[in-house]
């Protein structure tokens, strides 16, 4: 049975860069070796790179930014963690993976205040 390339997912090893210093670019280099050359999905366990660091949230982030641009495809990680969403989101507002920015804009656009809404009505009336 052939599976197309499209229906596998690879989960490189993840090591913790604290005890490793070279673990996130060996990582990094995989995920774009699998994508390059396979054409293959990807995912991690991406807050094992900052296993016993403190501020890991900020490891996490750059971490996933950085695996996203070289093709991770998904990722095993705390979606409650607001800088990591904000890592996710806009990487793939930068990769070109979220057309006209809209989940950035639904994320993250300020609520209109009664006075901008005043202003607006005005100004269409």
């Amino acid at each position: 049975m052939v599976f197309p390339s499209s229906d596998i997912v690879v989960d490189p090893l993840v090591m913790p860069i604290g005890a490793l210093n070279s673990a996130g670019m060996q990582v990094i280099k995989l995920v774009r070796r699998l994508q390059d050359e396979l054409k293959v999905n990807t995912t991690c366990g991406a807050s094992n790179v900052s296993f016993g660091l403190p501020n890991r949230n900020g490891i996490n982030s750059a971490f996933l930014t950085m695996a996203i641009a070289s093709g991770l495809t998904s990722a095993i990680t705390n979606p409650l963690h607001e800088s990591v969403m904000q890592s996710v989101l806009g990487a793939d507002v930068m990769m070109g993976n979220d057309p006209n920015c809209v989940r950035w804009i639904n994320r993250y656009r300020q609520p209109v205040t009664e006075g901008e809404k005043a202003v607006e009505e005005e100004q269409t009336s």
